[in-house]
């Protein structure tokens, strides 16, 4: 069966990472998770110094992304990649509020998002790829076989990304997490460079109401679909 290129876009907390992550183990295939590599630059630049008060210094950032290398290593234990930041694993500390209220402005650099596709591209090359963002189907991919926008409201990812959160005991507020999501989702889709859009040829997943069985049933559907013949 030929092995295709999977890219999997839509809007933040949309549980994109998760069903990707599930898909390309049940099926045998590479998963990247390019937020993933946004939310690191922007670890990066929080720990250097380089965002002070909310403000990004672009000319520093820029000339610091020469030194950003980001890889993925598989975790048996947790049977899915983790992010690695020069050597070093962030998984856990790119997932935190205050990466998820920063990432956005950074992504939105045109030099950030031109490093990023280029590393992601170059991932893709052979195939065998599911990866999932935001540019994935209209930019880093946009010939890859199976093209997927996932939405759901606003409200309803908050409440996913508050559960995330409290359940690895960090201290939030549904409200702030609504407001961010929000944000986030105006930065993304007004952005000048690669803004989040569906591909004209995406299938669309609501998954509001959908459990995950459905949801992955869903997604191995429209996997079979793409590969029969």
């Amino acid at each position: 069966m030929k092995r295709i290129t999977i890219a999997i876009d839509g809007y933040s907390s949309c549980g994109k990472s998760t069903m990707a992550k599930d898909l390309a183990r049940e099926i045998g295939y590479v998963y990247v998770d390019s937020g993933a590599m946004y939310r690191t630059v922007a670890l990066y630049a929080l720990d250097n110094g380089i965002i002070k008060d909310g403000k990004i210094d672009e000319a520093r950032l820029q000339e610091e992304m020469k030194n950003i290398e980001i890889s993925f290593q598989f975790n048996p234990e947790r049977g899915r990649p983790d992010t690695y930041l020069n050597g070093k694993r962030v998984e856990d500390r790119i997932r935190t509020l205050e990466v998820s209220n920063h990432v956005s402005p950074v992504a939105a650099l045109g030099f950030v998002r031109e490093e990023m596709v280029r590393q992601q591209q170059r991932m893709g090359q052979e195939g065998g790829i599911i990866m999932d963002g935001r540019d994935i189907g209209t930019t880093v991919f946009p010939h890859a076989e199976l093209k997927i926008f996932v939405t759901a409201s606003a409200e309803i990812r908050a409440q996913r990304r508050y559960d995330e959160l409290t359940a690895k005991g960090e201290a939030c507020d549904m409200k702030e997490i609504l407001r961010n999501v929000e944000e986030r989702d105006y930065i993304d889709t007004h952005r000048d460079i690669s803004p989040l859009r569906q591909a004209d040829d995406a299938l669309v997943l609501d998954n509001s109401h959908l459990t995950i069985e459905e949801q992955k049933q869903w997604l191995l559907d429209a996997y079979k679909r793409a590969t029969a013949g």
